[in-house]
């Protein structure tokens, strides 16, 4: 069914003037993430009747119909964080748009239940609900987890995902963007972004080309807009009662920043040299850029990126521009990283302006994310994370900038790399530091006030990786008077069930939450069942059917 939206509010086309902390603050409230978990004692009634009727609708099976009630006792005050599953990247199928693995992803749900999870974190990927024709809306497969969830028991955050997943076609969870926008880059290249050597990078749509009509008569930002507003209409029932936060997309992998590094390269050992490249070759880009110098009487300025910038290999100290003494801590330098920075910030504004007016008076945690670039953090310049748009050096904090921007429409920032640690990294590479990455971001997070949800990069699943999640989150959560901090574990799939790894996450679980969990019931009429045999048995069938 094709849907007509009304265009979003068009922005000026002048696209130099970045937003400033002077931006006038609105009167906004948190609505606070869960904050108490009462003593919950679980009651799984499991009908296993295979003539038991179930709306067709709700896309499950009438053998695997069940009921999940829960009793909450008020005298158990929650003191430590909620802890949320990311759901397997092909929770819905590309091909179908419905849940794929129903009977594993009820076991599942029902086993992170019982293991005290707060909730499950489901991406919603453009690329599959407005697949082939602008605002033709297919909600389906996504309806069906949130019934899930409602069942069990669970709350949900869901992922406005308007970036490609995968590196391309022969990767087993490929979700490129909607085919039409695809076909509007093959018209239009410059609506990807572009570094110095020609190179595209389809995995998100140039933020320079954020409010023209690139797409059908529409720009992305309106593009965003309408889906959002279209998720907004369709799941009205589940706001606020089952869908408690909405993480909304900015860039690659969701995160608000440039394309500087691609894909396939950051999964490789040898990333910690990554420089990244500036995304500013399209010809939107380059429009801006041109603009902003010509304004200041810099004309010379307005060719592209830095000269003397590397390549995405180089020693920095072996570059002009980012060695220590380089051209970054020059007029130019601070001419073109600011402007480069803050058609990020600005991207992010018009974003987080139109996601907080379509979700305003709804019960709904907003947030955005900030990308885990942590390995030149002990350098001067920070290269890699200058290149992915984040003006942060040794001289100048450039995420307290972000996060206030995120403060001024009360969203939460969402940031990586809670289990990683530097003793671990510097063995690969001396000027890495992850955690001093993650204390940057919780400092700006605590002097901006807002709520923080910290994240894992990589499916750790030792001991170790937990403690050091656990220890880092410390460093906001403690005090009083604090934003409220929960945490997303990234991701659910058959390596999480098994035997000591759920062992390991269930007693994680059970640590950030700090508070006794109970002993839950599973009833099939003929006894009832302990937590822990209900951790292994209700695991199980989803560990076979994965």
């Amino acid at each position: 069914m094709a849907i007509t939206s009304s265009s979003a509010p068009s922005f000026s086309a002048s696209i130099c003037c970045t937003p400033t902390d002077s931006t006038p603050a609105r009167a906004l409230r948190f609505s606070p993430i869960q904050t108490r978990l009462q003593a919950r004692r679980f009651t799984l009634a499991c009908r296993l009747d295979s003539s038991s009727s179930v709306p067709s609708s709700n896309g499950f099976d009438g053998d695997l119909q069940y009921e999940l009630q829960h009793g909450v006792s008020t005298h158990h005050r929650r003191r430590g964080s909620p802890v949320f599953v990311t759901l397997p990247v092909d929770a819905v199928s590309l091909s179908a748009g419905t849940m794929k693995r129903k009977k594993a992803m009820v076991q599942s749900f029902r086993a992170l239940a019982a293991a005290g999870v707060e909730g499950v974190v489901m991406e919603v990927w453009w690329g599959l609900v407005e697949r082939e024709l602008p605002r033709v809306y297919n909600w389906q497969g996504y309806l069906e987890i949130v019934v899930l969830a409602k069942r069990c028991g669970l709350k949900v955050r869901a992922v406005m995902a308007f970036h490609q997943c995968g590196t391309g076609p022969d990767d087993p969870f490929w979700i490129p963007l909607p085919q039409w926008v695809r076909e509007e880059m093959d018209k239009d290249p410059d609506l990807a972004y572009s570094d110095r050597f020609g190179r595209r990078s389809m995995e998100y749509i140039s933020l320079g080309c954020d409010a023209l009509p690139v797409l059908h008569g529409r720009s992305p930002i309106q593009a965003y807009t309408e889906f959002m507003r279209n998720f907004r209409d369709t799941f009205i029932p589940f706001l606020g009662g089952v869908i408690t936060g909405i993480q909304v997309g900015m860039g690659p992998a969701g995160e608000l920043r440039y394309p500087s590094c691609p894909l396939q390269k950051l999964a490789w050992t040898w990333r910690s040299r990554e420089l990244g490249e500036f995304q500013c070759y399209d010809k939107y880009m380059l429009a801006s850029l041109n603009a902003c110098a010509g304004e200041i009487g810099m004309r010379e300025w307005a060719n592209g990126g830095p000269i003397g910038a590397s390549n995405l290999m180089q020693d920095p100290e072996s570059t002009e521009f980012f060695k220590s003494d380089g051209s970054w801590n020059t007029p130019y330098g601070e001419f073109f990283l600011g402007w480069y920075s803050g058609m990020l910030l600005l991207h992010g504004e018009r974003i987080c302006r139109e996601a907080e007016t379509i979700f305003r008076g709804l019960e709904v945690n907003l947030s955005g994310k900030v990308a885990g670039i942590h390995w030149h953090y002990g350098t001067r310049s920070h290269p890699s994370e200058l290149t992915a748009g984040y003006y942060n050096t040794s001289i100048r904090d450039g995420f307290l900038p972000i996060a206030r921007m995120f403060g001024r429409y009360g969203f939460a920032m969402c940031c990586t790399c809670f289990e990683m640690q530097d003793a671990e990294e510097q063995q690969m590479n001396p000027v890495s530091s992850p955690e001093g990455f993650v204390k940057q971001l919780l400092l700006a997070a605590r002097i901006s006030d807002i709520p923080l949800q910290g994240e894992n990069s990589a499916s750790s699943l030792d001991d170790e990786s937990f403690q050091q999640v656990l220890r880092m989150s410390k460093f906001y959560s403690d005090g009083p008077g604090t934003p409220t901090f929960s945490f997303n574990f990234v991701r659910m799939d058959k390596n999480l069930f098994e035997y000591r790894n759920w062992v390991s996450f269930t007693r994680f679980v059970r640590q950030m939450s700090d508070v006794k969990i109970f002993r839950a019931k599973l009833g099939f009429g003929e006894g009832d069942m302990p937590l822990s045999s209900l951790s292994a048995s209700a695991t199980a069938g989803a560990v076979l059917a994965y």
